[in-house]
């Protein structure tokens, strides 16, 4: 589960470093999701894919506020 959680997140940053908003939009839904099964398999603990979920949103919302 956790290589998963891994690869989900690479392909958030690898969309954000490419600056592509609509795929790492598409991607942190994916991550987001990705992260919470873990925590609910046990995996992860709460707060830590909080966290992650958090970095990665401020990453692809980032991208958003460079634009405007």
């Amino acid at each position: 589960m956790s290589s998963v959680v891994r690869g989900v997140m690479k392909k958030v940053l690898a969309a954000v470093e490419e600056k592509n908003r609509q795929e790492a939009t598409a991607l942190l839904r994916e991550a987001t999701a990705a992260l919470s099964k873990a925590v609910s398999k046990g995996v992860l603990k709460r707060n830590t894919a909080s966290r992650r979920i958090s970095r990665l949103a401020a990453r692809v919302n980032s991208m958003a506020a460079a634009r405007t």
